[in-house]
């Protein structure tokens, strides 16, 4: 007797959910008690999407600080790019102390769940504004940038090296959108030895006069809320983005959420949000907002496994 297959005769809705649930044993990491989802399967179907069109229609675009950072190791917070400039090679102490008051100023309207981004935009363009003056006051050389981040805390989140790596192996443009500084950002990730020719940075850069001491920032200002302008500015210059229709964006901040606003026919986006502060006041706000939230998570295990199940087709299509 010819026994019945039960799915072919199975309504399409189930035949769905058997295929959602094939999708969850394919990635496990997405059930980690850590990670938050108001929509799974759309997140499921979304990397599904992205694994079936392959690596070369894949771009990466991501936030610096905080975000392929930590946001703190051992119970202490880490420092952002601004912060690795707070070294005795580079400011005085009372420079130190005024950057560290604005910090303490700024920071919790930029992360305060009640306040909108238009109430934030002209206190975030004040706070990086006074930084910047700050920093030109003390003269910055550039030849003692490279010590600074050596004798800095900085850490790049743990799985660092497997994410730039696989990146750069299967050539998927990474494009890092930061509000820090572009300076010490690059030499953080040269000395983590993960620079490869794949990562392109927007951030600010500082201007150096011809004997190396810091004069100016260049070009417009970049913060956490005005990445649209800069990624619509940006992207006509970025030719090796163009065609990748598919993007996985990494951000700890809702302003991080218009990175990817300047590509073009986007076909699928895929959204990471770092939640690392304030959980509870910002949780519902954050799961509204990015496809999968991190909660208090400082590895980038979860976008390590998303990237590995997308791009596993450049592995099959290598043995074939």
């Amino acid at each position: 007797m010819i026994q019945q297959i039960p799915w072919l005769y199975t309504p399409v809705r189930t035949v769905l959910a058997i295929w959602n649930q094939f999708i969850k044993s394919e990635i496990p990491e997405l059930s980690k008690c850590s990670v938050l989802m108001k929509e799974r399967c759309r997140v499921e179907e979304t990397i599904y999407n992205m694994q079936q069109t392959g690596p070369e229609n894949l771009q990466v675009i991501s936030d610096f600080d905080m975000t392929l950072t930590r946001f703190a190791y051992k119970g202490k917070r880490v420092p952002t790019t601004h912060n690795i400039l707070d070294n005795r090679l580079l400011v005085d102490e009372n420079c130190k102390k005024k950057i560290k008051k604005l910090l303490n100023t700024y920071y919790p309207i930029e992360i305060d769940a009640r306040l909108s981004t238009e109430e934030k935009l002209p206190l975030m363009v004040e706070w990086w504004t006074k930084v910047h003056e700050l920093l030109i006051e003390q003269k910055i050389r550039k030849n003692l940038l490279a010590q600074a981040v050596r004798e800095s805390p900085s850490k790049l989140r743990e799985g660092y090296k497997m994410f730039f790596d696989h990146l750069a192996e299967h050539h998927v443009p990474l494009l890092i959108f930061s509000a820090g500084i572009g300076d010490v950002l690059e030499e953080v990730i040269r000395q983590n030895h993960v620079f490869h020719p794949n990562v392109n940075i927007i951030s600010n850069y500082m201007d150096f006069d011809h004997t190396g001491v810091l004069q100016a920032f260049k070009g417009q200002l970049i913060h956490t809320f005005n990445k649209r302008e800069g990624a619509l500015s940006h992207a006509a210059h970025l030719t090796e983005l163009k065609g990748r229709q598919n993007v996985l964006l990494l951000g700890d901040s809702l302003g991080d959420l218009t990175m990817a606003d300047g590509v073009s026919n986007v076909q699928n986006t895929l959204t990471i949000g770092f939640l690392n502060d304030q959980v509870e006041e910002r949780k519902e706000l954050y799961l509204n907002s990015f496809d999968i939230v991190l909660v208090k998570d400082e590895t980038l295990e979860i976008p390590n496994a998303i990237l590995k199940n997308i791009l596993r087709t450049s592995r099959c299509s290598k043995r074939t």
